[in-house]
């Protein structure tokens, strides 16, 4: 993958840097320019190659992603723009060729279609070099929006709070509070204090119960090591649970076959949360008992659809909980709901996955996200059939290190009977 984007990205600077060098702009023809363009380029391409292959410091590791994603997106755009002027080029040049009149001489036409195409008389610039020029400044604009949302939203952590109507629920737990996060991806992070203070913002919630729906690294359990002691000071009365993602199996990193450094790389994570308290639930359920009333929270492993693993074990997971009047259920993906989930005794099932692709709108009545196109269910709660789904945004991110109207969520549930 990484070679791959290295490719593409060298494409689009093969194509931009000549489709410059064509025009009338003076500093494109300078020898300066040539070095500039390359040289940067090149050392993107060096810092992105390290970033992937050693550990570096995650602060530095972070200014190279950030690099490349916004240099990805604005030549993007400016390849887009260019490719709109050779269409209009070509254009003119198939017209010329089918509307003109016929000649019997023909070298003579052969010289004429030769010649260069003609530019439309302007007072000083060119329909080519105008949109050359105007594409440099709308290729640039993604950077102001992306930037503000590395520095103002990667951490700008939101409470959310939904009420939670449970048809079956024991008097016991009404008004039971839970508190989720999901997605926290602990490799991406490059601010400790700003991490602090969101899991700070989830205990001054006081919960009942913390839910954790996966991905807590990107890659490989190591990365957790950093922050190991942020997330250990998550507590609550009645236990913080937890399920695997997708990121946290080490498939993008050792491959999807089995070997033994991969298989010790998923122990270890299952230790480190064990360590920190969590209660990791692999196709597996717990009783909750308040009182004389009791309810089941049940947790599987990664599954969903399409490229996703499908490692999860519903029907093992809910064995034993058939005499339970609600069955909470934990799973990463969003798209297991509608695979599997409808189709049995949960109530409710808490998810993330999606991050609502970091980028988007959240009001109270109206949300928008590319995201919406990709998965049914991507952000907020959902009903079908009495069964109800809640899909939390993330804590963390992903690539692109910020968010830009999606923002990091902690979600707070409080449970009612209808």
């Amino acid at each position: 993958m990484l070679v791959i984007n290295a490719v593409i990205l060298f494409l689009l600077d093969f194509y931009i840097f000549f489709a410059l060098r064509s025009t009338k702009i003076e500093f494109a023809k300078k020898k300066w320019f040539t070095y500039l363009w390359w040289g940067y380029s090149l050392l993107l391409f060096i810092g992105l190659f390290i970033s992937f292959k050693y550990n570096i410091p995650l602060a530095y590791r972070s200014i190279i992603l950030v690099a490349f994603f916004l240099t990805a997106i604005s030549k993007f755009i400016y390849t887009f723009i260019l490719l709109l002027d050779d269409l209009r080029r070509g254009g003119i040049w198939l017209t010329r060729l089918f509307t003109r009149k016929p000649t019997s001489n023909i070298k003579k036409r052969i010289e004429e279609l030769e010649k260069p195409l003609p530019e439309v008389p302007t007072h000083g610039i060119s329909r080519s070099e105008f949109l050359l020029k105007s594409g440099i400044v709308v290729a640039s604009l993604p950077i102001f929006p992306l930037s503000w949302g590395i520095i103002s939203g990667a951490y700008d952590y939101q409470v959310r709070r939904q009420k939670l109507v449970l048809p079956n629920l024991p008097k016991a737990f009404h008004g039971l509070k839970i508190a989720q996060i999901s997605d926290v991806h602990t490799g991406s992070f490059y601010n400790k204090k700003a991490v602090l203070g969101g899991i700070e913002m989830v205990l001054g919630e006081k919960p009942d119960m913390i839910f954790f729906t996966g991905d807590l690294v990107n890659n490989v359990s190591s990365e957790l090591r950093n922050y190991q002691d942020i997330f250990s000071k998550l507590k609550a009365d009645l236990g913080v649970y937890s399920v695997l993602g997708n990121h946290d199996y080490g498939d993008y990193y050792y491959g999807k076959e089995e070997s033994a450094a991969k298989n010790k790389n998923l122990k270890d994570l299952i230790e480190a949360q064990k360590v920190m308290g969590w209660d990791l639930l692999m196709d597996e359920n717990r009783t909750i008992k308040v009182g004389a009333d009791e309810l089941s929270i049940v947790g599987v492993q990664n599954w969903g659809t399409g490229r996703f693993p499908k490692k999860g074990d519903l029907q093992k997971a809910l064995m034993g909980t058939q005499d339970k009047a609600v069955r909470l259920l934990l799973s990463h993906d969003p798209s297991h709901w509608r695979a599997q989930v409808l189709d049995t005794s949960v109530d409710a099932m808490f998810a993330g996955h999606t991050h609502g692709m970091q980028f988007g709108i959240r009001g109270e009545h109206f949300q928008w996200s590319p995201a919406k196109y990709i998965y049914n269910e991507w952000a907020g709660l959902y009903r079908q059939q009495q069964k109800q789904l809640y899909v939390n945004v993330g804590f963390g991110f992903l690539g692109y290190p910020g968010r830009v109207g999606i923002l990091p969520e902690i979600t707070v549930f409080e449970l009612a009977a209808s």
